[in-house]
């Protein structure tokens, strides 16, 4: 069998277009189905939706490591009303650019594993354990009918398994001139919230000081200009340390003294922009998102609710968010959690350093760190499983690449020659994995 090469397999499954809702990921998936059956490998689909398959293959290895879960997503997010220089779904390479919608999240993640997963096969790998490959839908949407799924539905399929590769990480970032690959080991914790605000009801023409809406605005302010607490979580600490460890002069000082708590808001001020980075990394965060008040436009409301995509730290509690919006808002806002996902407090760094070396052999000037994510990913369902999921989607970028902001925005693309870098990684993580 000839494989093809990252870029191409890339190529098809943007082609796809798996925008969620609705999904329609089968087609999809069953490229990549097709592309293992044509190795010899067996697979299966697993359905909670029709339409909406997993797919799960396993090579078997030696057995002197526990099995290494392999997983990416193969839904995106909507394009529309989006200024695209390049057709979102056609996947055209343009001045060494693959462009379109999944490029970075998370398609090319899923062509790396693939491809790696496909190369141990027919250059018969001597695999230190089995190498669980799953592909999953959903993600952009909850993951109700993916990881979440399978986690609760079909968990035996990942009996033993201790570590996992997902996305997002491994990327290159440049923070004082230094070239840093971020690997992620924990991210926040969905944490979505509704806060209740009552008034007394009227007319429109006979306007009511103090009323609901008159304390939604004072809330919106107060969450406009103030933080939650500081918080210096496990996962964090090793992050700042790492990144801080790395520098010279005052960008060191600066970074070492965030972990302060009584500076760490003085510090995050000084940073300005390149505070952002840290800033929901100190702090559980809650963004205002979705309000509902009169239907109609000459009754003043009585209530208003305000959904709030509320996050936290890893290992922290949703009580802990109820007691801090509550000492910020006051007791008068109604405030009743909607949801929650927990995230273990400490990430099991015990595959972090493989992974590290890995990448100082392929770069030398590199430097491998951990990140925590300040959203989520599907690696929050196969925590429930003691699964330590590794943000491992190795590309090297152009100093002057926005990684975040290209993600879900117009004009997605990666370096063509990104590709065949992480699909390396990958490959030589597969090949030398020992937990």
């Amino acid at each position: 069998m000839t494989i093809p090469t990252p870029a191409a397999m890339l190529k098809r499954l943007i082609q796809f277009d798996t925008t969620n809702p609705p999904g329609n990921e089968a087609a999809c998936i069953q490229y990549i189905q097709g592309l293992l059956t044509e190795a010899g490998i067996e697979s299966q689909l697993y359905e909670k939706f029709a339409g909406r398959p997993n797919l799960v293959a396993r090579l078997k290895g030696r057995g002197t490591a526990a099995p290494l879960l392999l997983y990416g997503h193969v839904d995106v997010v909507t394009t529309v009303n989006q200024p695209w220089t390049q057709p979102p779904f056609a996947a055209n390479e343009v001045d060494g650019f693959l462009w379109g919608r999944g490029a970075l999240d998370m398609k090319s993640g899923v062509a790396m594993m693939v491809s790696a997963f496909l190369r141990a096969k027919t250059e018969n790998l001597n695999l230190p354990g089995d190498v669980i490959l799953c592909i999953v839908p959903d993600e952009e949407a909850g993951g109700d009918a993916g990881a979440k799924f399978m986690v609760e539905e079909h968990a035996a399929l990942f009996e033993s398994v201790r570590y996992a590769i997902g996305e997002f990480g491994g990327f290159t970032s440049y923070i004082g001139g230094k070239r840093f690959y971020p690997i992620m080991v924990a991210e926040k914790q969905i944490c979505w919230l509704r806060a209740t605000l009552r008034g007394a009801a009227g007319h429109g023409s006979m306007p009511i000081r103090g009323g609901a809406m008159a304390q939604l605005g004072k809330l919106l302010a107060t969450l406009d200009s103030k933080r939650l607490p500081v918080h210096i979580t496990p996962a964090v600490k090793l992050m700042v340390e790492a990144v801080a460890n790395n520098l010279d002069g005052v960008p060191r000082l600066l970074l070492g003294q965030l972990l302060n708590p009584i500076l760490t808001d003085t510090v995050l001020n000084i940073l300005g922009q390149q505070g952002r980075t840290f800033d929901p990394l100190l702090h559980n965060t809650v963004s205002p998102t979705i309000l509902q008040a009169s239907d109609k436009i000459n009754v003043i409301p009585a209530q208003v609710t305000l959904e709030l995509d509320g996050r936290l730290l890893p290992g922290l509690t949703p009580e802990t968010m109820l007691q801090e919006l509550h000492a910020l808002l006051g007791d008068a806002v109604q405030l009743e959690v909607l949801s929650h996902d927990p995230y273990p407090a400490e990430p099991n760094m015990g595959m972090f350093n493989l992974l590290s070396d890995i990448l100082r052999k392929a770069d030398p000037t590199g430097i491998p760190i951990p990140l925590v994510l300040p959203g989520v990913t599907d690696g929050r369902f196969f925590a429930r499983l003691g699964i330590q999921t590794y943000g491992y989607l190795p590309m090297q970028l152009p100093e002057d690449f926005n990684f975040a902001a290209t993600i879900h925005a117009a004009d997605e693309r990666i370096p063509v020659a990104a590709l065949d870098f992480g699909t390396n990684a990958i490959y030589q993580a597969l090949e030398r994995f020992t937990n």
